[in-house]
């Protein structure tokens, strides 16, 4: 493994490595043995704690209500690492078909961190992060997973505080992301979590490294599809009132929506065309699905900003998901296409407290409608 000659903060130098054997590699039985005993065990040292609990139930006939928490806790924790296997399972199988367009990384790694707040403070975690701006060649609902997967595999073993610093490296100048964290328990933090952020940075065929000491750990990401070479003199810190106004220039502003994540439930063709063709310029991440159903399946897995709905799919079903959505998260966007029509009705002017846009009014009204709805709180 050769080493770059570009120090990183702290005398740390990230590793390059051939991307194509190592992605290959991680297909090995080898690797997914290591997988799968490591599922078996996460998995099943959950459940076992959930029975444990559940036969000290049934023994006594009561619970607590710290106890009842715990056990909603480790029912919810055995169900996620099902949601982990099944992302694993899926990227590593290649039936993920990426579409690389320029992403704005700072963007989305800001959003992201904005959305870990409230679960950071809960956990007594400070989130600092320290950006330079830069933009990438990438998917981008592959980049959006990965730094969602980061924050979720580092939270949990962070102790104080995790620091998110990105930053263009001089030569060659790509953008690296540093993840630095000490740790809250002794040893590496290995896992599922840990699994799916490597898998995922392979198949983005990312240069990845993590370094671990005894009390800390870093993960190094270099972005090798930088689009942006040189950056101003100025980042962004936890401070920043303003990130947008404090040095980051017209990259940001020009696309004010870049990173945020919709989920677009329509059966007919020609309307899922028409939508993606009215926020082509917008930098939004799009997933397309075709039934409530898929819908409740995919919003199992990840939380989308809002959802823009083909109104003959919203029935009770589509209600009582979006309810459920905006339970939450207060600040969800719900955007209904009409039959027909050529109107434009916003949040604020329906009891429902969601949008609406005739048919024949997608192109011409969608982008404006997305900017007020998806900023309106911001």
């Amino acid at each position: 493994m050769a080493t770059m000659n570009n120090p990183l903060p702290g005398g740390l130098h990230l590793a390059a490595t051939n991307l194509l054997p190592e992605a290959q590699a991680a297909a090995l039985p080898s690797h997914w043995l290591q997988v799968i005993d490591e599922m078996g065990s996460e998995v099943g040292q959950t459940l076992s704690d959930a029975l444990e609990r559940v036969n000290q139930l049934t023994s006594t006939g009561r619970i607590d209500r710290n106890g009842l928490q715990q056990l909603t806790e480790e029912i919810g924790r055995a169900r996620r690492l099902g949601m982990v296997g099944q992302q694993l399972s899926r990227i590593a199988s290649g039936s993920v078909n990426q579409s690389a367009e320029e992403v704005n990384l700072t963007q989305t790694l800001r959003e992201l961190l904005q959305q870990h707040g409230p679960a950071a403070n809960a956990a007594g975690i400070e989130l600092r992060p320290a950006m330079q701006p830069a933009s990438v060649l990438a998917d981008a609902s592959l980049l959006h997973a990965l730094l969602q997967a980061m924050l979720d595999w580092a939270l949990p073993h962070a102790q104080s505080h995790i620091e998110c610093r990105l930053e263009l490296l001089p030569w060659p100048p790509n953008a690296c992301l540093r993840c630095h964290f000490p740790l809250r328990r002794p040893g590496p933090p290995n896992g599922l979590a840990w699994r799916l952020v490597e898998q995922i940075a392979w198949a983005l065929e990312l240069r990845i490294e993590r370094i671990d000491s005894p009390g800390s750990c870093t993960l190094l990401l270099e972005f090798t599809h930088t689009l942006q070479a040189a950056a101003p003199d100025v980042s962004v810190s936890a401070t920043d009132p303003d990130p947008l106004s404090s040095g980051f220039g017209p990259s940001l502003d020009s696309k004010p929506l870049a990173g945020s994540h919709l989920l677009v439930l329509a059966g007919r063709r020609d309307l899922r065309s028409d939508i993606r063709e009215a926020v082509r310029h917008m930098g939004l991440v799009l997933d397309f699905v075709s039934s409530v159903e898929e819908a409740e399946r995919f919003c199992r897995e990840t939380l989308p900003h809002g959802i823009i709905c083909e109104s003959v799919l919203a029935g009770q079903r589509f209600a009582r998901l979006r309810e459920l959505l905006a339970a939450e998260q207060p600040d969800f966007v719900c955007i209904e296409i009409a039959e027909e029509g050529d109107h434009c009705q916003l949040s604020t002017d329906s009891a429902q407290r969601q949008a609406q846009i005739g048919r024949h009014g997608v192109l011409n009204y969608l982008p404006s409608a997305l900017i007020f709805e998806l900023t309106r709180n911001s």
